[in-house]
């Protein structure tokens, strides 16, 4: 099991019902094919740096989770599959990262100088 993160940018013209039901769907999708979503964050409208399909503003959703590698391929098809996407991307955490996200949802303030414990 590795830990990954997601990062999706829907349409804008979604409504906030169906934002949090497309949300839903890819947590479900990870926790039915054996994997654990670690933290969800719906960071909202924001604008794009270049226009995609016409479109200068999107809705961003970041999501955290465990999950076998052979999923992501799944993850992957289904994410293809979905019109209400226009941008999604994978990253694999190492531990420092795993570490990092985990220290700034806490409110601990890190520095450049500071070393992650392994």
């Amino acid at each position: 099991m590795n830990n990954y993160e997601l990062m999706v940018i829907f349409t804008p013209v979604l409504s906030e019902e169906d934002f949090k039901a497309a949300q839903k769907r890819y947590e479900a999708l990870v926790k039915d094919n054996g994997g654990e979503v670690t933290n969800t964050n719906p960071w909202g409208l924001k604008s794009l740096a270049y226009p995609i399909a016409k479109k200068t503003t999107g809705l961003y959703w970041v999501m955290e989770y465990t999950a076998p590698t052979s999923f992501n391929e799944k993850l992957k098809t289904q994410l293809l599959r979905d019109e209400s996407q226009m941008r999604y991307m994978f990253t694999v955490l190492d531990k420092y990262a795993v570490l990092y996200n985990n220290r700034k949802r806490g409110g601990v303030k890190s520095s450049n100088t500071e070393k992650a414990e392994a």
